[in-house]
């Protein structure tokens, strides 16, 4: 089917374009001498020393990107990945209505192409100077609301494909189904786990620590995705 070829596509952009965007932020942040005296100097606020911070949490994903010039690789990157997370969810939509014999909306479209829609709100905000504890508070709830939309499409997809697993047995891995479904409910615990020192002062270093691996933990999910669809023809 074609949706199958979109959605492996896809599914490769969704995971490579950020994780290669955020590293490449984190390089220019860790090495900002090299760009010294030319017009791309970096800020001050987004320069740092070596560092791992998916192990120490010396900084987070936003002081990283958010500063010139490391927000013209950030910025673009994340929106062209919620355009591709639209098309994405559409095409798995799609695929549904196919073996489904239907003709609907799926849950999971909605709540991936709201994640979507946050990503992009929060790309375009991130570094946007603002003196203003409100605006402060919506950059982190907008965020937020990424993840949870993001994770409840992917759990409500899952279900999906549980659901309709005998139909498609012989053009999907399904070791790589259980990995999705073990992904996510692994997500979705960290999550909960989380919550009372994420809402809490302190622990910084956790905090941007787990920020840099949850991050890679959402886009896994994608990555999974292309190695579940056997290539069809």
């Amino acid at each position: 089917m074609n949706e199958i070829a979109q959605i492996r596509r896809l599914s490769l952009w969704i995971f490579f374009i950020p994780l290669i965007a955020i590293n490449l932020c984190l390089i220019i942040s860790q090495n900002y001498g090299f760009l010294e005296g030319t017009f791309f100097s970096v800020e001050m606020i987004g320069r740092s020393g070596f560092s791992i911070p998916y192990l120490d949490g010396s900084l987070s994903i936003s002081r990283a990107s958010r500063t010139f010039p490391q927000y013209l690789i950030f910025k673009p990157a994340m929106i062209i990945t919620a355009i591709t997370l639209y098309y994405y969810w559409k095409n798995n939509n799609n695929l549904m209505n196919n073996y489904n014999y239907t003709n609907i909306n799926y849950k999971f479209k909605t709540f991936g192409i709201l994640s979507a829609v946050f990503l992009v709100i929060h790309s375009i905000f991130l570094g946007i100077k603002f003196d203003i504890q409100i605006y402060k508070l919506m950059r982190r709830v907008i965020l937020l609301l990424f993840i949870i939309f993001e994770l409840i499409a992917q759990g409500i997809l899952v279900f999906h494909l549980f659901k309709i697993k005998d139909k498609i047995t012989n053009i999907i891995n399904k070791k790589v189904l259980y990995l999705k479904a073990l992904l996510v409910s692994i997500l979705t615990i960290v999550a909960v786990l989380s919550l009372p020192i994420l809402l809490s002062k302190g622990n910084t270093h956790f905090k941007h620590a787990l920020e840099w691996n949850y991050f890679v933990g959402v886009i896994l999910f994608y990555l999974f995705t292309r190695f579940f669809w056997r290539r069809t023809t």
